[in-house]
């Protein structure tokens, strides 16, 4: 075996324990199941399917300038907790985790990266480990109906053109719930079209929010085509079968 082999064994050898060790942190965060999504009406809106795990490539997202836009609107500052739901490949968190915690060392500043599929979260903490960002981002595996995240946690939770693809909504609305601190917010950016092209009519939007007890606080432009919208949590229904899907609505 010859060093140069020994020295790339090694330095796979001690990525791979980085990446495992970020999974068990993930898994360790995840908490225990809530509602099931059986328990839930399904929306009456076609629901997207999940195609890549990036809603465009990264530098045509920085030219654009969506993130630096939605960041100012919510005002994230270091010391936030923010929940990335849908993270993708991580284009979001991996600009929230400066923000949050300003060179590494604000404790109390943290992103949890959620996601659902499995090569996408795989994937995600790879990209975490390589950016050495493991004691800012605690890679999240969620389920459809369950974003699986820590009670009294999060102050903010952001959805960034993915709604349109969540198979059941009030679920993981519901389920989310108990992970938000007292004043927390939910942020929704998507596209201005219908859910079958990905995107979600923001009187849609509101409606299935309003379903499960979420209520509008402020809507803004981000262009011509996408919009921000800002949530907080009202009066719960008395149950899931209480709750009332909203009919659909063309774009």
């Amino acid at each position: 075996m010859t060093a140069v082999t020994a020295t790339g064994r090694a330095a796979a050898g001690a990525a791979l324990a980085i990446l495992l060790g970020l999974l068990a942190a993930r898994s360790a965060a995840a908490q225990q199941a809530g509602v099931p999504a059986s328990a839930f009406p399904p929306p009456e809106r076609p629901v997207a399917g999940i195609v890549t795990d990036t809603w465009s490539n990264e530098a045509s997202r920085d030219n654009a300038g969506e993130a630096g836009k939605v960041f100012g609107l919510l005002g994230i500052r270091p010391g936030l907790v923010v929940a990335d739901i849908g993270a993708g490949s991580g284009y979001d968190t991996v600009r929230l985790a400066p923000l949050v915690a300003p060179g590494g060392t604000a404790p109390a500043g943290h992103v949890y990266a959620e996601d659902i599929v499995p090569t996408y979260v795989e994937r995600l903490a790879r990209r975490i480990a390589e950016l050495r960002l493991g004691g800012i981002v605690t890679v999240v595996a969620g389920e459809p109906a369950d974003p699986r995240l820590p009670p009294g946690a999060i102050d903010l939770a952001l959805m960034v053109h993915m709604y349109h693809e969540i198979e059941q909504p009030f679920g993981l609305l519901w389920n989310l719930r108990p992970a938000l601190r007292p004043g927390a917010r939910v942020a929704i950016v998507d596209a201005l079209r219908p859910t079958e092209r990905h995107g979600t009519p923001p009187a849609l939007l509101r409606c299935e929010l309003a379903a499960v007890g979420y209520r509008e606080t402020a809507s803004y432009p981000l262009d011509a085509q996408s919009y921000l919208a800002v949530f907080v949590p009202q009066a719960m229904p008395a149950s899931p079968a209480a709750i009332r899907p909203c009919p659909n609505q063309p774009g």
